[in-house]
């Protein structure tokens, strides 16, 4: 989802650093609600396991361009249900910015663009989930098809926000289309592995499932709200 230099340029980056501003308050909201509910140290070792998480997934993780964009195993819903939204919108911001800081320059230019969809989609996931997950459930016990419709929810958001970034810098034209359909395209596949990451990663959660697996996740992994 990194979107190429150049696709949205001049005055129009005006309207990313808004969409980046109002993601990073909202992200603010949901990081005081998590303190209220758990502690600095349990919140700062989430956001930094997320941070590395991130840092993988973009650097280590197979990746490869695809038309205006590049195709990442992004992993988002694992890191909501894992971390929790606020240090999952934090590591996501920092994961991308050390990434394109050390190892990818040229992607600075649109790191307002490109955190931008990656986190209004998180937050989207994260108001869904109020309504989709049973409060008398925890995330560990969550079944297939909750997580098949969290992650068809960031990965199409994502697709999205590429999908709208595209177009507005670049107008409606015919190659714009045909640019975005191959992305796309290409982008759905990370549907097909996302779903299974997630559960994969809930039932190691399930297995170490005690005390001292506490403070390390959100506390919403392994209890009800």
């Amino acid at each position: 989802m990194h979107i190429e230099p150049g696709i949205v340029d001049g005055a129009k980056m005006a309207l990313a650093y808004t969409t980046a501003a109002g993601a990073a308050a909202y992200s603010a909201r949901l990081a005081v609600e998590d303190l209220g509910r758990s502690n600095i140290v349990s919140f700062a070792g989430r956001a930094a396991m997320a941070t590395i998480g991130v840092f993988i997934f973009f650097e280590v993780l197979p990746h490869f361009p695809v038309g205006v964009s590049e195709v990442h195993f992004i992993l988002g819903t694992t890191l909501f249900l894992l971390m929790g939204a606020a240090p999952a919108a934090i590591g996501l911001a920092l994961g991308l910015l050390i990434q394109g800081t050390f190892f990818a320059p040229t992607d600075l230019p649109m790191y307002f663009v490109n955190v931008t969809t990656l986190l209004v989609p998180l937050l989207a996931i994260t108001a869904l989930s109020r309504r989709l997950i049973p409060e008398d459930r925890a995330y560990v016990d969550l079944s297939y098809a909750h997580v098949l419709k969290l992650s068809a929810m960031y990965q199409g958001g994502v697709i999205a926000w590429v999908a709208f970034w595209v177009f507005y810098g670049q107008g409606v034209t015919v190659d714009t289309f045909a640019s975005v359909g191959t992305f796309a395209a290409a982008y759905a596949l990370v549907l097909l592995i996302e779903p299974v990451a997630d559960l994969a990663a809930l039932a190691g959660a399930k297995a170490i499932r005690g005390a001292s697996a506490a403070g390390l996740f959100t506390q919403r992994l392994y209890n009800a709200a």
